[in-house]
Parts: structure tokens; C-alpha cells; sequence
């Protein structure tokens, strides 16, 4: 797609092999079992792995309404997009603009962290000072920026060895756990089921931290119009991605619980990585994984930095946020200007809360709770999206029905049904980050509005464009592909590794 500001974004960029790395990366492995895992073992105990197996259901449910609607239109701004033209225009600005603020809110929060884990590493004598840990993260900041802007395909090549190496060491790890003496709880395969939840209350707390555990594989999504066959490709990534992401969250869960008590999670001072580290491997083991961390929230900065740029790039493009925005680097096909606003953003909000805040204090609960409430909301609307746009081919077939219509709408109604539950159990300052940031959308959306934008005059989306769309979205294929694609069937699965 052309942009008018600079051309198009570089179409062929990336493979399903790239968006499937991507959704993996986009989910924070190391940095989602350093935060996540404990305070899900903390609530729910052994019912960490079923928590995690339930909330992986319906986000499987929201990531097929994604590669259904990236069939149909492969967008940069995905649920912006979607959104605006399956529901109503309205309602897609808020899901861009909510992506937008979750990803920035959530790469400041993540920044210290990441400085923390470098200082850990290479100078743990200065630890415990918040600003000096801002400053070394917002260097880890700035070269994930400029990755990003370099191009799509070096910052894929990139996250292919910063996802390589933590898989390797988590995976090493929760191995090794499993097969040593623990003090925890013996395994069980009723680990999986609904016995081991203390009520209903103890199941909502499960399942409002697990669906956050999740969160980031739909960069593959943003990223539709620079993969290959960009209609055919698009979304897919994420389905896998998801998939993965839950194998190892579980894997990891009942390592976790074999090998400590759940007090013992709760309690260990230096966290849950290095606790585990240093039981399995005494001495270096909590060095490999807080490395498995540091590269893990880099990953994470990378991908929501992409994520928010591709999303921005999108309103800048539509006109419904400033024209410049919408700006593509001539030679490396990149949106620039988008990339350096958010980039700059995230670090002097990163910068500024950590001169606020006393030593030892964190932004990270509340910012993760505030991104919460955005992800649920952009993500309910995507689902109920797909079964809009898709409703008249549910009766087509049983697969239809199923991947188009029940699961994406089973998953829609899981998101709303958390956004409903979460509120009443927030603070005030997870609130304000969550719903007072999104209001603050609500201003130039009515400025674009005003001045009679086109994307809010849009068409609606048509679920037949999918099948008619060229295979060969972005770039030309050979007679040979062609061949095979034509003799492929109209829902098959992507193999393009």
C-alpha cells in the first residue's frame, strides 16, 4: 500500500517463519515467567497450568479473527482498520489509539526493568538507583529504535537470535526441573483441569493474569502489508505464535511448582528467575536466566515498538492524526517519523516517572493492569469484527462456522467478559492509565471527524476480497508458485517457512 508521504512499506519483507518468531518475541517468554508465572502461582497454585491452558482457548479464538481479517485487508494498522470498517469508524480509531497508549505506557514501564537486569549483570553495585536504571534501559531503547527503523527484516533477524537463546535457556531450565528433587507439589495431569481452582474468584484472578501473559503476538498482524503474500500470510504467525507461547508458559508453570512451594514463589527476594536459576544450577544458573530476561524485555521493547510505529504510521496515513506521521523512509521503507515519536515518547515518560518515583518503587503493576483494560478492549472489538465481516459464509461449512464464527466470537466475549471483571478490582491509577488515556483519544477523533477524514467514510469490509485477493500480495511469483498455490485449498494452513 502507497502511502503519499514517501511510497509504501517494503512489501516481501518478511516470511511466516519471521511472524511466527515475532509472535513469540511479542510475548516476552523470559519476561512473562520473571513477572507473570509468580503472581499466577501466587493466586491459583496448581491451577497455574489450567489458568493457562483456559486463557490460551480464547486467545487462539482472537488470533484466527486476526489472520481472517488480515486476509481480507492486510493493514499496518490491523484492528484500526478492522474495526473501523466491520463496526464502526469510531470504534476502530479508539482500538488504534488504545494500541498506540498500551505499547507506549507499556515500553516506559519496561525500561528501568530492562536497565535493572543490565546493571545486574555488569555492575550490580549500582543497582537500586531508578534514573540510572532509565537511562541504561533507554539505551537499550534507542538501538531497538534504531532497528526498527533500519527495516523490518534485520529487526526479524535480530529477534530470531533474542528468541533462540531464551527458548533454549527456559526450556533448558524447566527441564532440568522437572527432573530434580523439588519441594514442591508432585505432578498431576489434573493440574490441567478446573479441581485444583478455589471457587470462582480464585478462577477470574487466574484468568485476568494469564490473558496478559499473552499479550504482543499480534505485531504479525500490524506487520500484513510487509509479509510475503501479505493476504495469505497475515495473522498466521500469531496463531502459531500463541500456541508456542502456551506450551512453554506451561512447561514453565509446572517446572515451577514441582520444584518450589508456592510461598517460596512468592517469596524469593532476587524473583522468580533467579530462584529457579540458582536451584537447578547453583552459582550460574540465575545469571543465564536474568540474561534470558534482560533480552527478553528488549525483544518486547522491539516488537511494541513496532507495533505502535505500524499503528501510528496507519492514522498518520488515513489523516486521522497528523499527516507526518504517515512519512516512509525513501530508501529503507520504514515509517520514520512514526517510529521516532513514539520512540522519544516512551523515553522521557520512562525517564521522567523514574526521577518521581522513591528507590524501589515501580510504575510496572499499574502499567500492566492499565494495558490490561486497552489490550482487552482493542481485542474484543477484533473479534467481534471477524465474525461480522465473516457472517455470511458461517453456513458455508463446519469450518467456517467454527474458525470463523464461535471460536473468534467465544474469544470476543472472554475479553469483554474480563475488561467487565477486572475493573472492580483496579487502582485508581491503573484505571487512569487504562480508561483515562483512552478518553483522552476521544480528541482527535472528533478533530478528524470534523474535518470529514475519508477513513471515517470507509467501505465495509468483504470477506469474498480474501478469496479473490492475488496470492502474490507485494510481489510476483513464479509459475511454479503459482501452480502450487491454485492446487492449495482456499483455508489452508501457511506453510511458508
Amino acid at each position: 500500500m502507497k502511502s503519499g508521504t514517501g511510497g509504501g512499506l517494503r512489501a516481501d519483507a518478511l516470511s511466516t517463519y519471521d511472524t511466527v518468531v515475532m509472535a513469540v518475541a511479542g510475548c516476552g517468554p523470559a519476561y512473562t515467567v520473571a513477572g507473570t508465572i509468580p503472581a499466577l502461582i501466587a493466586a491459583v497454585g496448581v491451577a497455574s497450568p489450567a489458568a493457562l491452558l483456559y486463557c490460551a482457548i480464547p486467545v487462539i479464538g482472537i488470533a484466527l479473527a486476526y489472520r481472517q481479517l488480515g486476509r481480507v485487508d492486510p493493514n499496518a494498522g490491523a484492528a484500526y482498520s478492522w474495526v473501523a470498517r466491520s463496526l464502526h469508524p469510531f470504534l476502530g480509531f479508539l482500538c488504534g489509539w488504545s494500541l498506540v497508549v498500551a505499547c507506549t505506557v507499556f515500553m516506559a514501564s519496561s525500561t528501568v526493568p530492562a536497565g535493572n537486569a543490565t546493571l545486574s549483570l555488569v555492575a550490580p553495585s549500582l543497582l537500586g538507583d531508578p534514573v540510572l536504571a532509565a537511562v541504561v534501559g533507554s539505551g537499550w531503547f534507542l538501538l531497538m529504535a534504531g532497528v526498527v527503523a533500519y527495516g523490518a527484516r534485520i529487526g526479524a533477524r535480530a529477534l530470531t537470535v533474542i528468541t533462540a537463546v531464551q527458548l533454549v535457556l527456559l526450556i533448558g531450565f524447566a527441564v532440568a526441573a522437572l527432573l530434580s528433587d523439588g519441594s514442591g507439589t508432585a505432578f498431576s495431569a489434573s493440574w490441567f483441569g478446573f479441581s485444583h481452582f478455589e471457587g470462582q474468584d480464585a478462577f477470574v484472578t487466574g484468568a485476568l493474569i494469564a490473558t496478559f501473559a499473552y499479550w504482543g503476538w499480534d505485531v504479525t498482524s500490524n506487520l500484513g502489508e510487509e509479509t510475503r503474500r501479505g493476504s495469505r500470510g497475515s495473522g498466521f504467525g500469531g496463531v502459531i505464535g500463541v500456541v508456542m507461547a502456551f506450551l512453554l508458559f506451561a512447561l514453565v508453570a509446572v517446572a515451577v511448582n514441582v520444584l518450589m512451594t508456592p510461598d517460596a514463589v512468592s517469596n524469593s527476594p532476587e524473583g522468580l528467575l533467579i530462584a529457579l536459576g540458582q536451584q537447578v544450577w547453583p552459582g550460574v544458573g540465575g545469571t543465564l536466566l536474568v540474561l534470558a530476561l534482560l533480552l527478553s524485555t528488549v525483544a518486547m521493547l522491539e516488537t511494541a515498538l513496532i507495533q505502535a510505529s505500524r499503528t501510528l504510521f496507519a492514522m498518520g496515513r488515513d489523516r486521522t492524526l497528523l499527516p507526518v506521521l504517515g512519512r516512509i523512509h525513501a530508501k529503507r521503507h520504514t515509517p520514520w517519523v512514526a517510529t521516532a515519536v513514539i520512540a522519544v515518547a516512551s523515553g522521557t515518560l520512562a525517564i521522567v516517572e523514574a526521577a518521581r518515583l522513591e528507590p524501589g518503587e515501580s510504575l510496572l503493576s499499574d502499567a500492566v493492569s492499565g494495558v490490561g483494560l486497552q489490550v482487552t478492549f482493542y481485542y474484543s472489538l477484533a473479534g467481534l469484527g471477524a465474525v461480522v465481516v465473516h457472517r455470511k459464509l458461517l453456513r458455508t461449512s463446519v469450518s467456517n462456522f467454527f474458525l470463523m464464527g464461535l471460536w473468534p466470537l467465544v474469544g470476543a466475549l472472554f475479553m469483554l467478559w474480563i475488561l467487565i471483571e477486572s475493573v472492580a478490582s483496579l487502582s485508581p491509577s491503573a484505571l487512569t492509565i487504562g480508561f483515562g488515556t483512552l478518553a483522552l483519544g476521544l480528541l482527535p477523533m472528533f478533530a478528524a471527524w470534523l474535518r470529514q477524514r475519508p477513513y471515517f467514510e470507509r467501505g465495509r469490509l468483504d470477506a469474498d476480497r480474501a478469496r479473490a485477493m492475488d496470492d502474490s500480495f507485494g510481489g510476483a511469483e513464479s509459475d511454479e508458485t503459482h501452480v502450487v498455490n491454485l492446487a492449495r485449498s482456499r483455508d489452508e494452513l501457511l506453510t511458508d517457512f
